[in-house]
């Protein structure tokens, strides 16, 4: 088992789960847990290497050249997704898969399908990493930490010419906190690129604008046998309320640029509920709408079942980091040299999602994406291609050289 997918397995065993409504930062222990695990690696391969307070991990390699090149950051990042647990991942490795179905877990029926994903047939003769059909697998970025730790291990060992390479390890991106407390103090690059993406030799520069959206209905609860007239049944609102969403504008029913809405979250009762949704859409001003839209929809049941009844809070998460990355086109020129030295096609798609990058972007880093050779995200039928993951890696390498190069 080589390096990378040595410390790659050894990386997934750690239970980095963010959560959602935790108040500390980051939101789990694990992380910091992880954080310290990657410091001590990146300290013994002579990298120095420090955890911030908040369990961000900084290394910055200063350059070994005398020219004056821009200086380019790396960012990966350390928690998986609350979504399914990553509780005891027992990863297994498939062997030049062969393009048949992969059964994940006899006992359990799990089966990573070709029909159900067909992505799977672009990977035949690859070796597959998969889960055990019980936990997600973390590729969702733990993938991208050890691709770019390699890279720069293989930099240094190499005496490759490079500029001043920043890299940081962030937690709880997977609940919208990646960067809230980086410091810009020190993770100051002149640009900077995610190792996040899913889709084998795919870059992405654009992304969905973001927003949160919670409702909170409010109902009166009295005894069924003397309701009539008095009940406010909260349960019997929120339905209501997600039925004049339109049913064709959800993740299910979508793909590409097109926007939607998503419910994830309910919980309450007759007199009290909350729902929990997110907006998406890479259209600015159709996501300004969509805004507006979900205010409408609680004014319209505040008016049917009187002022109160439903309260609304929509919070911005990111925004569609394309209209600044173009102002910038030697970093997608620079990205493009490398993808085609790795012997990649240089494959675009818009993100249907979100990276730190994309608020990075907007806080003066700009911050495209690199795929990590995973797939299948934030569910027990993730996996990761090993031959994709050494080409990310590889990636990443020869954007710095070609830096260090190229001005």
């Amino acid at each position: 088992m080589n390096e990378l997918i040595e410390r790659f397995i050894r990386y997934v065993k750690v239970n980095t789960q963010s959560k959602e409504d935790s108040e500390t930062f980051p939101s789990t222990s694990q992380q910091l847990e992880l954080a310290n695990i990657i410091k001590e690696d990146l300290n013994k391969l002579g990298f120095d290497a420090n955890v911030s307070e908040f369990g961000y991990v900084y290394t910055l390699i200063p350059k070994n050249i005398e020219t004056d090149v821009p200086k380019v950051g790396f960012l990966a990042h350390l928690d998986t997704s609350p979504e399914v647990s990553g509780q005891n991942v027992n990863p297994k490795i498939i062997e030049k898969y062969n393009g048949t179905d992969i059964i994940l877990n006899h006992e359990k029926g799990v089966i990573l399908s070709k029909e159900k994903f067909p992505i799977l047939e672009e990977f035949i003769g690859h070796d597959l990493i998969v889960t055990d059909g019980t936990t997600l697998l973390g590729a969702d970025d733990k993938a991208g930490i050890v691709e770019i730790i390699q890279a720069i291990k293989e930099i240094k060992e190499q005496n490759l010419p490079h500029g001043d390479i920043y890299v940081v390890f962030t937690p709880d991106e997977e609940v919208g906190r990646g960067v809230d407390k980086i410091d810009l103090s020190f993770f100051k690059p002149d640009f900077a690129y995610t190792v996040d993406g899913e889709g084998y030799g795919v870059f992405e520069y654009e992304n969905f604008n973001a927003a949160l959206l919670k409702y909170k209905i409010h109902g009166i609860n009295t005894h069924p046998g003397t309701a009539k007239g008095a009940m406010k049944n909260a349960i019997r609102i929120s339905q209501e309320l997600m039925f004049l969403f339109p049913s064709l504008e959800t993740p299910e029913a979508t793909e590409g640029y097109e926007g939607f809405y998503h419910f994830y979250e309910i919980n309450g009762g007759v007199e009290e509920l909350n729902l929990k949704a997110i907006i998406r859409d890479h259209n600015k001003t159709k996501f300004q709408f969509r805004k507006y839209f979900a205010e409408n929809i609680a004014n319209f049941l505040n008016d049917k079942y009187g002022e109160g009844t439903v309260s609304i809070e929509i919070k911005d998460q990111y925004y569609n980091m394309k209209e600044i990355i173009e102002q910038h086109p030697e970093i997608l020129d620079i990205a493009k040299k490398a993808f085609e030295k790795a012997g990649l096609e240089f494959k675009t798609k818009p993100i249907r999602g979100g990276t730190d990058g994309a608020r990075l972007t907007y806080m003066g880093i700009p911050t495209p994406n690199i795929f990590s050779g995973g797939h299948n995200y934030h569910s027990i039928y993730e996996f990761a291609s090993i031959q994709a993951m050494e080409k990310a890696k590889e990636v990443v390498k020869n954007i710095i050289t070609l830096i260090a190069k190229a001005f």
